[in-house]
This record gives C-alpha cells, sequence and structure tokens, in this order.
C-alpha cells in the first residue's frame, strides 16, 4: 500500500472508532498502530484522560490533535534516556506543521472551539443531559477531526 492509500485507511479506521467509541486521542493511536505500528498500547491507555480538551473539561487543546500529536511522538520524539542531547526540533517541527494545519482547517484548536463550531455552543460533558445533547448536535464532526488528524499523521510520517 502506498503512503496515501495508508493514510484513508488510518483516517477510515479513526473515524470508525471515534463514531462507536468515542474518546479521540485514544482514536487517533489506535488507528495509526493499525496502519504504520509503533504506537505501544500502553500510549494508548495513557491518553484516555486527554479527550474532551482534558479531563472531560472542554476547554483544553482538541483531543484529537493532541493524539495526533502523540502519535508524531511516537515514532520521531526524543527518547527518555536521551533527554540530555537537545530538543529534538524535528518533532516539535512535525508537531507544528500539524497544529498549523488543524487550526486552517477548523479556525482554532481549543476542545470548546470545536464545540461552537460544530454545534454553536459549548457543553459541560460531566452534565449526562448535556453531553448526550452535544453528541446529537455535534453529528459525526467529531469523528471526521479524528479521521483528518490521523490520515495527517500518517502522511507526515
Amino acid at each position: 500500500m502506498n503512503r496515501n492509500e495508508l493514510a484513508a485507511k488510518a483516517y477510515e479506521r479513526a473515524y470508525e472508532l471515534d463514531a462507536k467509541y468515542g474518546c479521540c486521542p485514544q482514536c487517533v493511536l489506535a488507528a495509526v498502530k493499525e496502519v504504520l505500528g509503533g504506537v505501544s498500547d500502553e500510549t494508548i491507555k495513557a491518553c484516555h484522560g486527554l479527550s474532551g480538551g482534558g479531563g472531560l473539561m472542554g476547554t483544553g487543546t482538541c483531543g484529537a490533535l493532541t493524539g495526533g500529536l502523540l502519535a508524531l511522538g511516537t515514532r520521531r520524539g526524543r527518547d527518555a534516556d536521551k533527554l540530555d542531547r537537545g530538543r529534538g526540533m524535528a518533532n516539535f517541527q512535525l508537531g507544528r506543521r500539524l497544529v498549523a494545519r488543524f487550526h486552517e482547517e477548523f479556525g482554532g484548536i481549543s476542545c470548546e472551539h470545536l464545540q461552537r463550531r460544530f454545534s454553536g455552543r459549548t457543553w459541560d460533558f460531566w452534565k449526562p443531559e448535556e453531553y448526550r445533547a452535544f453528541t446529537e448536535a455535534r453529528g459525526d464532526r467529531c469523528a471526521r477531526a479524528t479521521g483528518l488528524v490521523t490520515q495527517w499523521v500518517v502522511e507526515m510520517l
């Protein structure tokens, strides 16, 4: 499979996972793992709390984007035993490109921004009735964002 086919496959898998199970950062990483490898189960587990802008608070960075940055880091980030060998600018450059592309596509990078864009307002994810209403109002837009981030990551790696 060529890079474009892998990226398309990653998009579809991330979209499917997000639409079915939610937790966008985990969906990005799981799809990258399936398509390219190099992502550990521990990393997928560890990013669980980053969903909904972090802790389901809705105000931090979009979880799909965070998952994408983590996916880039699993392949291009600085190793723990090399902390003393510089900042690892190549990974930061990839991350910067991903963030810029996300911002260009969606007009912002926070979960709060995407909530407004996808549904016209922000929501309290800790209130079950609001979370259900957001799920209905957003439709598949979050799953599409998750798929796009995953596609872009595979294209970049």
